[in-house]
């Protein structure tokens, strides 16, 4: 058999992975339009995060945001489908400087729905903003309490996530920090959640810059680990911390395992089934101009397999991602939000992909045109009730505060 010459070889080596290169790049939707925005709250400034609830029992999801400019937290109900497309009922349920958090958590279990916030800055700390004992004045900003948790006092906090962890007494919740003395760990409810002064925070591990936290069982044991992205320092990368069970064994360590990205500026993550094998993957942003795509490899989330999918040229810089069938093909696709995204960039993105999710050719879709630069947690769900997926989020530089953008799939006559 003739042997091939090593400069032959070299060439064929150099024109595949051109190629491989080219089918991973994403080309932009040439003419694409933008999405309807429909305005939720813009009363106040720099909108910084949405999260969702249904705080009232209509059966429809309402929505808590911390306004980091305008120092206020914000609580917004759904109104009904027919009127979602206007703005939405909504209360101040505390004042706090600097925020970068706010989420619904019952904590007390009187079955109203407080909200936890967290705030870095000068401010450093986690507060608890109690609902009023009458549900019918869950609108009523003046019968809102807040108090601030000492166990929390002097990190900057970053992000929450309420969870029951010990099976014993209130809520938990976990959150994580930045900067100086950062660390993630949780937060145990007191036997009374009120006396703010028993709760107590266990650090599970030391942090740069926790960016995104996500509870879910991540090697199938039936117990909600720590899926989360720290984007700064040594310990910077994309990890998931096992739990290690109710009760007692809380005090044992909580297992560190590597998802990847430890050379990487991470920002937020989700977690779903990209390639659909029925195993749930984790997908990441990384600065500059990345989607990382870690396709899960084993049952117990050990192994898993990173794939770089670049942000198109008219994006702005990455932020945060979700994984959800945007045009119903039965296929999953990827949303994306960027800072920096100053006109006339996009600032948030949809991207389709024919063939693997490993190797494919992804192509990305417009959704929020040249209007806003600096988006944040995307948020998929249908709020409209027309079966598609539409897109919350928030946007802090222009203001243009909460809002969602409809998909225009079942107009457009999709399935």
């Amino acid at each position: 058999m003739k042997r091939e010459s090593l400069p032959s070889i070299l060439v064929c080596t150099i024109l595949v992975c051109a190629a491989l290169a080219q089918a991973a790049e994403p080309a932009a939707q040439p003419s694409g339009e933008a999405w309807k925005r429909h305005a939720i709250d813009n009363s106040s400034r720099g909108a910084d995060g949405t999260r969702i609830l249904d705080v009232n029992g209509d059966g429809l999801p309402d929505v808590a945001t911390g306004w980091e400019e305008g120092g206020v937290v914000r609580a917004c109900l759904h109104p009904g489908y027919g009127k979602v497309r206007g703005k939405w009922q909504a209360v101040t349920v505390g004042k706090v400087p600097s925020l970068e958090d706010a989420v619904f958590a019952d904590l007390d279990g009187d079955g109203k729905v407080d909200v936890i916030s967290a705030a870095e800055g000068s401010t450093r700390r986690i507060s608890i903003h109690w609902a009023p004992a009458d549900r019918a004045a869950y609108t009523d900003a003046d019968k809102w309490t807040t108090t601030a948790l000492p166990a929390s006092l002097g990190q900057s906090w970053m992000f929450i996530v309420p969870i029951q962890l010990d099976g014993r007494d209130g809520l938990d919740f976990i959150a994580g920090s930045k900067s100086h003395g950062a660390s993630i760990g949780w937060f145990q409810a007191p036997s009374d959640p009120r006396d703010v002064k028993a709760w107590k925070y266990h650090k599970l591990r030391d942090a740069g810059w926790i960016m995104s936290i996500i509870a879910v069982d991540m090697n199938d044991d039936g117990r909600e680990d720590i899926l989360f992205s720290d984007r700064k320092g040594k310990n910077r990368g994309v990890f998931w911390l096992d739990n290690p069970g109710p009760g007692d064994a809380q005090g044992k360590p909580w297992a560190v395992h590597t998802v990847g990205a430890t050379d990487k500026e991470c920002l937020f993550l989700d977690y779903g089934d990209l390639d659909g094998d029925g195993r749930r993957d984790v997908v990441t942003t990384a600065k500059p101009r990345d989607l990382i795509y870690f396709r899960r490899k084993d049952a117990k989330g050990e192994a898993w397999e990173p794939h770089v999918i670049p942000l198109p040229a008219n994006a702005g810089r990455s932020k945060a991602v979700a994984v959800g069938d945007i045009d119903l093909d039965s296929r999953a696709d990827l949303v994306f939000s960027c800072e920096s995204a100053t006109p006339p960039l996009s600032g948030v993105m949809w991207m389709s992909r024919k063939g693997p999710a490993t190797a494919g050719a992804w192509t990305a879709h417009d959704i929020s045109g040249p209007e806003g630069v600096k988006f944040d947690l995307v948020i998929l769900i249908d709020l409209d009730n027309d079966g598609d997926l539409d897109i919350l989020t928030c946007e802090e530089r222009q203001n243009l505060g909460v809002f969602w953008y409809e998909n225009p799939t079942r107009a457009a006559g999709g399935r």
